[in-house]
């Protein structure tokens, strides 16, 4: 990897990107690069974009190589100083010396891992306008050619963007968004498999490796503040969504992350009004469900017999999603063996389950309860024939 200041003897013939009307310009790239590590910090993650805006996808570029406006790009990283051009020679020798991607892909049974240095080279002078850059061979693949699983977002969304956590964030909820829209209007995927995409769900786990915050920011405040709030603040105020989250619990400790994204809309756009109403009208029944389901839950013998087998905590008790999922998954079919065997049937069948279970059940009660009573039922039902 090296950087070279000397005058390219081919710069007439070449084309010079211009980002003169950035809102048109866009940017594409694979999932599994969206998904990656990015082992870099802001400038480096922002140079990798800008380059990749470049790029013409219906026309590759030739030799893995795009030229840049030297004065747009001042202008897009808003440098104005007279030390301009060693700051920038600083940033793009920290990316060659620092900045890489690490990506996984599914291959074969397990996964494959990769790191690649997205851009090795870089070329200009003092005295012209033009800058060359040129991608690495093995990046180009998640750049160009890209007929599935690729994510589009505009340059100007990511512009005023001056955080690491908000460009990865963004990204990332760009790629669940795009597939919101692609399939609201394509189909082939369930109602709630669509809304998922609105309201994408992260592991924190997972969360802190896309963030590279394994071993960053250990205290779960300042996790919050860093790498969602003001992150967060940001994109609601520089770009074109609205992103709000809830954390999920499992015991006490958070679990993982529900964001909830919105497109901003055109204030006489009466359509995108509508469509608006429609969601809150929709997310609002849906919290009420909830809700109900909750009470009725708090309210059945079978939360009780639960508790006395315990077989759930307090922790569960106080989980809104776990009594939900209780109350409309697992306590319908308490009352079919109810009717089979009666309130006893169900009690020796809760014993037996409290005395079977496994340790990881307890991650999520409500699914390995459901699953043990429709693994007896059908038992029950051919002993009574």
């Amino acid at each position: 990897m090296k950087i070279i200041t000397k005058n390219d003897r081919n710069s007439n013939e070449r084309t010079v990107c211009s980002l003169k009307e950035i809102e048109k310009r866009k940017i594409v790239e694979h999932n599994d690069l969206i998904t990656s590590v990015a082992k870099m910090d802001k400038t480096p993650l922002k140079i990798f974009e800008l380059a990749v805006s470049c790029i013409d996808t219906e026309n590759p570029p030739k030799n893995n190589t795009v030229y840049l406006s030297k004065g747009e790009l001042f202008a897009f990283f808003k440098v104005s100083d007279n030390d301009k051009h060693s700051r920038f020679k600083q940033a793009v020798e920290k990316m060659q010396k620092q900045a890489f991607f690490q990506i996984k892909e599914e291959a074969g049974k397990g996964f494959k891992f990769k790191s690649i240095v997205p851009i090795p080279y870089v070329e200009w002078t003092d005295y012209n306008d033009e800058v060359k850059i040129e991608f690495h061979r093995e990046i180009m693949p998640y750049l160009i050619n890209l007929k599935k699983n690729f994510t589009q977002h505009a340059l100007s969304d990511i512009a005023e963007l001056n955080s690491k956590y908000s460009l990865i964030l963004y990204r990332w909820l760009s790629m669940n968004y795009n597939q919101y829209e692609h399939y609201s209007v394509k189909g082939r995927r369930r109602a709630e498999q669509v809304e998922a995409y609105r309201n994408p769900s992260i592991s924190i786990k997972e969360l802190r490796i896309m963030t590279d915050t394994v071993n960053e920011y250990k205290d779960m405040n300042n996790f919050t503040k860093f790498v969602l709030d003001k992150p967060l603040k940001e994109i609601n105020t520089h770009t074109t969504f609205n992103v709000t989250y809830d954390k999920i619990k499992k015991g006490r400790s958070i679990d993982s992350i529900v964001f909830h994204i919105e497109k901003k809309r055109k204030a006489d756009d009466n359509s995108y009004k509508l469509e608006d109403k429609v969601y809150q009208d929709d997310k609002k029944q849906k919290e009420e469900t909830e809700q109900a389901l909750v009470f009725q839950a708090m309210e059945s013998k079978y939360t009780k017999l639960l508790s006395e087998n315990f077989l759930i905590g307090m922790n569960d008790i106080m989980d809104t999603a776990t009594m939900a999922g209780l109350q409309k998954n697992v306590y319908p079919r308490y009352d079919e063996l109810k009717e089979l065997r009666g309130l006893n049937g169900v009690k020796e069948h809760l014993s037996y389950v409290a005395r079977k279970q496994e340790a990881y059940s307890k991650r999520n009660v409500a699914k390995y309860l459901k699953k043990a009573i429709e693994q007896y039922l059908p038992t029950v039902k051919r002993q009574n024939l």
